[in-house]
């Protein structure tokens, strides 16, 4: 089954909220090889303005995970998750994610395109604090490979 090129322009409901844990913060730092102090020391990056560690900039993955689930979930969206590869990811900060944040994400499929027999399907989350400020917004291109590849 092709990816539904209906999908284009379709908006998920808001995530359940998602409390930044400074212990997730470090964690994920170290996963990632972020040594940066404000990653990981509560006095460095209250030193450098912040109110608690700073996430590493790929942090948002992990929010963004949800919305993402909402959509390869999708009754009619025809994306089968074995055939998934991920093309491309970038975020757009407003802001840093710093522990203690409450965050919300709201996915909206901005295309659908062929290309090869395969399918690229890009979507944006938008992620936004308690308040509802916005933070960053995180963009991935999911390549869906087709039957021949």
């Amino acid at each position: 089954m092709p990816v539904n090129p209906l999908l284009t322009k379709r908006e998920f409901p808001p995530t359940a909220p998602y409390l930044v844990g400074r212990e997730k913060v470090r964690e994920f730092a170290r996963a990632v090889l972020a040594t940066a102090p404000i990653h990981h020391d509560l006095d460095a990056a209250r030193a450098a303005g912040f109110s608690d560690v700073v996430a590493p900039p790929t942090f948002p993955v992990v929010v963004q995970e949800a919305t993402l689930a909402q959509l390869l979930a999708e009754p009619d969206g025809g994306i089968d998750f074995s055939r998934v590869v991920h093309g491309e990811q970038r975020f757009d900060y407003a802001r840093p994610v710093v522990a203690g944040d409450e965050l919300t994400a709201t996915l909206r499929v901005t295309s659908v395109k062929s290309l090869g027999g395969n399918s690229m399907v890009t979507a944006e989350s938008t992620i936004v604090d308690a308040a509802g400020a916005p933070v960053v917004t995180a963009v991935s291109t999911l390549v869906v490979r087709g039957d021949d590849a």
